[in-house]
């Protein structure tokens, strides 16, 4: 074992951000004040959206744009299983059932032909991953929503600065709402946060709503009209998901910097693509020529028969220096719950193959050149060269 280590992401917080949250501390707003609108007007405009949506976290995003879309018991979402569990459960939140679509083995993105395999008259939405930052075939899979009247969620957690065709992801083209996540490992973090971009005033509305137990208290949008001062009205069941000041002030300062971590994941990305590209035993991770990854996931395969050595020997190894490899993602239907729901081993046999081959790299803005050097001077000795 080592004293080393060196984590698979990380926050990366800067004096301006403290100074930031200070102010909001000093000031007459906690919950939900002026910060909030602020965040969400300059959120949409780095995307390209019309609108944006703040939010508790990025599972509660994804909760609110199924209501948005209007999931309910009966319908199918058609989602991948290589992601965390959220993407798959906010669909359960609503009644509906999530659908498992296999991917593509090159790119870990859902597969537009499995997509259109899944789709039966109970189909309502899809709800496609941006894998590791990579974003999907979004045209085709809005092609496939248009000819079979299916809502378009995108799960774009990991995808914050990506772009597709030259456009940023978030602003809504090919799809009708967008999720965002400022969890810690995430591009920009508000601690816990999340955001939902969309272009259609009515979904807009819808989570505005949601997101504070239903009720509003603008006049103009009351059912029961009075000029009584004190009135708000509940015209839904939702809940309590929104985002306090101190988080999008936060992410307010966080934003700002967006571009240059993102720039240096990038760079991080490319040390890993040329450096390990020498070692045999390693696949790196192939990206499509029409996008550009905002590289939040680093994920090799490893090839247990050239290496003569299991994935989980070399991760083991790995984790022993201090390296804090992870694994993403077990197939969401591998879970004991979701095997208890009905779901079996062998859904998505891609899928299936690439998660008993994976290792995430530690992969954040701060990591710095000597453990970036130690990192891959450890993979060299897994094989014996180092």
């Amino acid at each position: 074992m080592t004293d080393k280590y060196i984590p698979y992401g990380r926050q990366w917080l800067d004096d301006d951000d403290i100074k930031a949250v200070v102010e909001v501390l000093q000031s007459d707003y906690l919950t939900t004040g002026p910060k909030i609108e602020e965040f969400e007007e300059k959120f949409a405009a780095y995307v390209g959206a019309k609108y944006a949506v703040a939010i508790a976290n990025g599972t509660a995003a994804l909760h609110a744009a199924c209501f948005a879309a209007g999931i309910s018991p009966g319908d199918e979402v058609i989602t991948t299983p290589m992601t965390f569990a959220a993407s798959a459960n906010c669909v359960l939140y609503q009644g509906g059932k999530p659908v498992f679509a296999d991917i593509d083995p090159d790119t870990y993105n859902i597969s537009v032909e499995e997509i259109k395999k899944k789709i039966t008259n109970k189909t309502a939405a899809v709800i496609p991953v941006h894998f590791s930052g990579q974003a999907c075939d979004m045209e085709e899979i809005q092609d496939i929503a248009r000819k079979n009247n299916l809502i378009v969620i995108e799960d774009a957690a990991h995808a914050l600065g990506a772009t597709y065709k030259g456009e940023r992801i978030g602003n809504c083209k090919y799809s009708d709402m967008t999720v965002f996540s400022f969890h810690p490992v995430k591009h920009i973090t508000t601690g816990e946060g999340g955001m939902i971009t969309t272009n259609k005033k009515e979904l807009y509305d819808k989570l505005r709503l949601f997101r504070t137990h239903g009720i509003t208290k603008e006049p103009d949008k009351y059912i029961r009209k009075t000029d009584e001062s004190w009135y708000h009205e509940q015209q839904m069941l939702g809940y309590n998901y929104r985002m306090t000041d101190i988080q999008a002030a936060l992410g307010i300062s966080q934003l700002k910097k967006s571009d240059g971590f993102l720039k240096r994941r990038r760079d991080i990305a490319e040390i890993y693509n040329q450096e390990l590209a020498e070692l045999e035993w390693i696949k790196l991770p192939y990206q499509k020529a029409d996008r550009e990854s905002s590289w939040h996931l680093y994920v090799i395969q490893v090839d247990e028969e050239k290496l003569g050595k299991s994935r989980k020997e070399v991760f083991d190894y790995l984790r022993s220096k201090g390296i804090g490899v992870q694994v993403h993602y077990i197939p969401v239907y591998w879970h004991p719950y979701y095997q208890d729901l009905g779901c079996k081993k062998g859904l998505c046999p891609e899928a299936e193959t690439v998660y008993k081959r994976i290792i995430t790299l530690p992969l954040y803005p701060q990591c710095d050149y000597d453990s970036i050097s130690y990192l891959l001077n450890e993979f060299k000795k897994v094989e014996g060269k180092g």
